[in-house]
């Protein structure tokens, strides 16, 4: 009897229908075809003590096993309920008129206890477009596919509640989720606030500008200025997560196995990731043999925090510049190549100095002659110039330390920022994958960042007094439209592109990379 089940391959954030066929003939053996990997192999083991401990048993006839479409890779241990499924079905110990009706996937152990998967959510939009009329997963991860409206989500604990669901003598449980509801219980929660800042009130105008319009920024001042402490808060003042932007985000840490484990389910707040410097190139971009998502596409549509950032091994840092571009990232191998997204805000901290004094107003540096140059220069200037705002920390005196007044709230900054985004959300909404100031290519520039003459000759004097790229000259436009949309005005002031200027700091002539 011929049998077939469904399940999905995972390739980037996007699944891949997997039609498992299952025959059983004359004879005795088990074969099991279609390019499956060490894991996908070592499933009979597990599916036959499993079916015997509930039981079942894996029939002594000749069994073939074909996953298609065969060209590609099948890897991981997600097939085990497919296939068992399909055993049973082509055994004749389950009923077998539901069983292609469904998605099935999920992990055995020798038990029959079923463990979760990796990208269960990109799984469930897909196996809805293909037209299935539910899934089955694991416990785990039914929180996450239970987000796709209209398909039925079915969850199980362990393999015999699944046969018994197919031989109609129990039901499955069918969790709900409400997306308005979700999303109203996240939106006021803040654990980092700006309230709890003293002072800093330029660094905090400099973030709120960076969030506002989506750009990157880099923060330089002595230990102890505070700005991992400002860094961390930078989550607490971006714009919620649309429902769009939360299935995208989902979908790649479901990928990296990031939401079955922990329960979290879709995720309703901006990321924040913020790796060690010890990091390798593969970590931070993604890849691998198996390839996965890295921190910076983990970190899409939030925040990559890059404390000491002149530690991290040069080669690390360098490979951050196609995707600061780009916005995805492009992982290539001989036989495929995915894609991730990773349009994230990178906002980095470093010394000015090894010692951490260079400047200071009153420690001295007691760095030698040439060392701060080679420290600066461990950041390329390339990569520099790819930073939208560059911020100076200086340290908060002692009256402002022990002021009590309370701090400008976290939420009164957010208002502001998601008035500045729903400037640039009408100013965009013609131009597809553009949804803030930073992600707008050069030639929007013209259209949406034209300066008066008096704006004019005060750019072409700092670029010729500073030398200035031609992508700096981008940058500090894009800086200054968003400044003009936090004033609400129209068209971009003198004032709104001087302060834009000022944010460029570290460009200079000299530095080298």
């Amino acid at each position: 009897m011929l049998v077939k089940t469904f399940g999905y391959a995972v390739q980037g954030i996007n699944a891949t229908k997997v039609t498992v066929e299952v025959n059983i003939g004359t004879g005795v053996n088990f074969y099991l075809v279609g390019l499956p990997d060490s894991a996908v192999k070592e499933s009979q083991q597990r599916i036959a003590t499993a079916l015997k401990h509930n039981g079942y048993k894996i029939p002594g006839k000749l069994i073939t096993v074909n996953m298609a479409p065969a060209d590609i890779r099948k890897e991981g241990s997600a097939y085990d309920l497919t296939i068992a499924l399909g055993i049973l079905a082509a055994s004749e110990q389950i009923k077998a008129d539901m069983v292609s009706d469904y998605v099935i996937m999920g992990e055995l152990a020798l038990d029959g206890e079923i463990r979760p998967i990796r990208g269960a959510l990109p799984i469930a939009i897909k196996a809805k477009q293909d037209g299935f009329k539910g899934i089955i997963l694991p416990e785990a991860n039914a929180s996450e596919a239970s987000v796709v409206e209209g398909l039925e989500v079915y969850t199980a604990n362990n393999l015999k509640q699944i046969i018994d669901f197919y031989n109609g003598t129990a039901t499955l449980l069918k969790p709900e989720i409400d997306l308005n509801t979700t999303f109203l219980n996240n939106l006021d929660t803040i654990e980092f606030d700006f309230s709890d800042v003293k002072g800093q009130e330029n660094i905090k105008r400099a973030l709120e500008i960076a969030a506002s319009g989506g750009h990157n920024v880099i923060l330089i001042g002595p230990p102890g200025a505070g700005k991992t402490m400002l860094s961390k808060r930078l989550p607490s003042i971006l714009p919620p997560l649309s429902i769009e932007e939360a299935l995208e985000t989902t979908k790649i840490h479901s990928v990296a196995g990031r939401t079955g484990k922990s329960g979290k389910g879709l995720i309703t707040q901006r990321p924040f990731r913020s790796p060690h410097h010890t990091i390798s190139d593969v970590a931070l971009v993604g890849g691998g043999n198996n390839p996965q998502p890295g921190e910076i596409s983990l970190a899409h549509n939030g925040v990559l925090f890059l404390d000491e950032l002149p530690e991290f091994k040069r080669t690390v840092l360098e490979v951050m510049r196609q995707p600061l571009e780009d916005r995805v990232v492009n992982i290539s191998r001989a036989k495929f190549s995915v894609d991730y997204p990773a349009s994230f805000m990178l906002i980095a901290s470093m010394n000015p100095c090894p010692c951490g004094f260079y400047n200071h107003p009153e420690k001295e540096c007691v760095c030698a002659p040439g060392v701060v140059q080679k420290y600066l220069n461990k950041i390329s200037g390339p990569l520099l110039d790819r930073i939208d705002l560059h911020v100076e920390v200086t340290p908060v005196s002692f009256g402002e330390l022990s002021k009590e007044q309370v701090s400008e709230k976290s939420k009164d900054i957010r208002n502001r920022v998601i008035n500045a985004r729903l400037i640039q959300s009408a100013r965009f909404h013609e131009t597809k994958h553009i949804h803030c100031n930073a992600q707008m290519r050069t030639f929007d520039l013209k259209t949406y960042c034209s300066i008066n003459d008096a704006g004019k000759t005060l750019l072409k004097n700092a670029m010729e007094r500073v030398g200035l790229s031609a992508r700096a000259y981008d940058r500090i436009l894009k800086v200054a439209r968003t400044i003009a949309d936090l004033d609400v005005s129209a068209n971009i002031e003198t004032n709104h592109l001087a302060e834009a200027i000022q944010y460029r700091s570290l460009d200079r002539e000299g530095w080298a990379g």
